[in-house]
């Protein structure tokens, strides 16, 4: 009896030490790491239906689940969209995409992409731009990772109340603007400028602050502003777009250096060249549907001649020579990087 007793304890003795090692041999769960995605959109938007979104369940696959994004639309993260750049640079976000024309003359290098009559194609653009930023800009985003750079679809202008056929239509004119440079465009053709993000636009055309703005078509259905204007005016589409802002899709530098190296290698895999092609070309694609919504309402859209685009290209190239200028006096080779920007933009042409 001493016997199976003794028996019986050694084996329950090996059994509860074979289940300590047992503990220590199950590898310890791998890190599951959620970005918080800060930007200015409602849901229902072009670039969370067709790019954060898609975006973010592409990281999940690729890493097995350990990457998530937690969505904060349409500025719910809180602050305001100018000081999105500081968020991230400031690890308050970890992910966003936005504008570094909000915050006037802080990014001066990417601002030739925000140029008067650069270019037609978003797609183009963001090649061009991922490239000369390597080149040129890095620098201006310190503590941030940049993902991705390019520009939204040709820019246009869209009025409440007064329609713009020709650049004398411009004169008494509020029109709100989203970059330095678009300002600058705004007030040479003749309007006052009014900067500010797209956010403040449906607000401030209600109230009357503006007469009308510059926008591509992609945003205005997102934020209803086919339903706050009557007329709509294009640029002849054999000549560059009358403007383009840029965008960057942005990660807190300090997040990406907290990830373990398999995670990293997927943000890698979903960042560059490939990536801002992607989504310039989205940008593109979006046009039809902003149009469509302005046209189902009756609105008026005309194109205006390219002898008349010739004139506000004309009226407007002074920006150009200003900008090298203001390039020169910040340390920068301005004739340099406008000649980069322009041959980049041929070379991607093609």
């Amino acid at each position: 009896m001493k016997m199976l007793f003794k028996q019986a304890l050694t084996g329950s003795a090996v059994v509860a030490v074979a289940a300590v090692f047992a503990a220590f041999a199950v590898p310890a769960r791998a890190q599951e790491v959620t970005l918080k995605f800060h930007h200015i959109w409602p849901p229902q938007a072009m670039a969370p239906q067709r790019v954060i979104g898609p975006w973010c369940e592409k990281i999940k696959a690729e890493s097995n689940g350990r990457l998530a994004c937690q969505m904060l639309p349409a500025m719910s993260g809180g602050g305001t969209p100018p000081q999105l750049v500081d968020r991230i640079k400031d690890g308050v976000d970890d992910l966003t995409i936005t504008l570094p024309g909000y915050t006037a003359g802080r990014f001066p290098a990417m601002e030739v992409f925000e140029l008067p009559f650069m270019t037609n194609s978003a797609e183009v653009a963001a090649a061009a731009a991922w490239e000369y930023l390597q080149k040129h800009a890095l620098k201006e985003f310190p503590g941030t990772r940049i993902l991705a750079t390019w520009v939204h679809d040709e820019g246009y202008i869209h009025t409440s109340s007064k329609q713009v056929k020709s650049i004398d239509d411009f004169k008494g004119l509020k029109m709100r603007a989203p970059t330095r440079q678009t300002n600058k465009l705004m007030a040479k053709l003749g309007a006052t400028p009014v900067g500010m993000p797209v956010t403040g636009v449906a607000d401030a055309i209600s109230k009357g602050t503006i007469d009308g703005f510059a926008l591509p078509w992609e945003v205005i259905p997102a934020f209803k502003l086919h339903e706050m204007t009557k007329f709509h005016t294009q640029t002849d589409p054999s000549r560059p777009a009358l403007y383009s802002a840029g965008f960057v899709f942005a990660m807190n530098q300090a997040k990406y250096d907290s990830l373990p190296a398999d995670l990293k290698k997927v943000i890698d895999n979903n960042s560059g060249a490939a990536l801002s092609r992607q989504i310039g070309k989205a940008w593109d694609e979006s046009q039809a549907a902003g149009r469509k919504a302005a046209a189902d309402r009756g609105n008026t859209i005309i194109t205006i001649s390219a002898a008349e685009t010739d004139r506000w290209i004309a009226a407007s190239a002074s920006i150009y020579d200003e900008w090298v200028a203001d390039m020169d006096r910040r340390g920068l080779a301005g004739k340099q990087m406008l000649q980069d920007a322009r041959d980049l933009l041929a070379k991607h042409r093609k």
